[in-house]
């Protein structure tokens, strides 16, 4: 990106045809052009993103027509492409070259795009229409695949809270739209406390035991802060090379505590009052949609099912070393 994109006017106005995340990527192979994307364009590219996709979505809901598989689940798979590149492209580059203003474009957008997705899952017309194909999967004809990705609609729409009444929809979506500030205020906590840290390595007994490519990593580290010697950061490519193979326990626990203790300092970066509004909200989202707690709630969806399933698997394992390569369902039985 380019470098005065540090602090760039993420509120400037910029027309669709100036915008690269909206324009033609054909000649590079649908490459984004990277070189030429700014924090600037991200918002304004969300926008026609998120009415187009809003569009489509009433479009599929609306349709006068009989529900189909192709009408409405095929349809609803080729919906969204523009919002799905531009989100695409965002993630990327906040998790790898993020700056001051791609962290505020991040702030900004996270509950907008919390409250259009919510909206989507919990239209009525729309879940009705996979509702009705749903209850004809067995009788229209489809493969394997396509009862999969039905079955896989009806279940993300349900979980949402498309079947719950005005009342409980009306919470979850203020419920869903704070969670997403709250897990951005968190990831960058945690990011900023990643920032700060830095472990400056200047004697040959501080390398100890650490291999030329990890002392040519944290030679490259220093240069980039205008340091000599080498520096070690809370990146995780350099965390765990260095917890691997340094030789200096000392230096080894103070990369490690740094590393866990991201976001548990105190101060403006500390996350715990974060980590209880969310685990409130996540409560109060299960049992609106009725669930004793968060744990049966996201268990429901998952092989396990119930907590007590996986207190039952962790139990048999009795803290045996089970091969990770094994299907959960028979590491469980071991």
């Amino acid at each position: 990106m380019p470098e005065t994109d540090q602090h760039a006017n993420i509120l400037a106005p910029i027309s669709d045809g100036q915008n690269p995340l909206l324009g033609d990527w054909d000649a590079s192979g649908g490459v984004p052009p990277f070189s030429r994307i700014s924090a600037e364009h991200f918002l304004p590219a969300y926008a026609r993103a998120l009415a187009e996709h809003q569009a489509q979505i009433a479009a599929i809901a609306g349709d006068p027509a009989p529900p189909t598989f192709a009408n409405t689940i095929a349809a609803l798979e080729r919906s969204g492409r523009t919002l799905e590149r531009v989100d695409n492209v965002f993630h990327l580059l906040a998790g790898a070259h993020t700056n001051d203003a791609l962290l505020e474009v991040e702030r900004i957008m996270a509950p907008q795009i919390a409250r259009h997705w919510n909206k989507v899952h919990t239209d009525a017309a729309l879940f009705r229409r996979i509702d009705a194909v749903m209850r004809a999967v067995g009788a229209a004809g489809l493969d394997a695949e396509q009862k999969r990705v039905v079955e896989r609609y009806h279940t993300s729409f349900r979980r949402s809270g498309a079947a719950v009444d005005d009342m409980a929809k009306k919470r979850l979506a203020e419920i869903i739209e704070r969670l997403a500030e709250l897990g951005t205020a968190f990831s960058q906590n945690v990011l900023a406390d990643e920032q700060a840290f830095l472990l400056r390595l200047e004697t040959e007994a501080e390398l100890a035991g650490l291999p030329v490519f990890m002392r040519e990593t944290l030679r490259v580290e220093a240069l980039e802060h205008e340091l000599e010697g080498y520096a070690v950061t809370l990146s995780r490519s350099i965390v765990e090379p260095f917890l691997q193979f340094s030789e200096r326990r000392d230096l080894r626990e103070k990369l490690f505590r740094g590393f866990v203790m991201r976001g548990d300092n105190g101060g403006s970066t500390d996350n715990k009052a974060i980590i209880a509004d969310m685990a409130r909200l996540r409560a109060e989202r299960a049992r609106l949609l009725g669930y004793s707690d968060f744990a049966h709630y996201r268990l429901d969806d998952a092989m396990a099912k119930t907590p007590t399933a996986v207190r039952n698997c962790s139990r048999r394992s009795g803290g045996r070393r089970v091969p990770a390569r094994l299907p959960i369902a028979t590491r469980c039985k071991l």
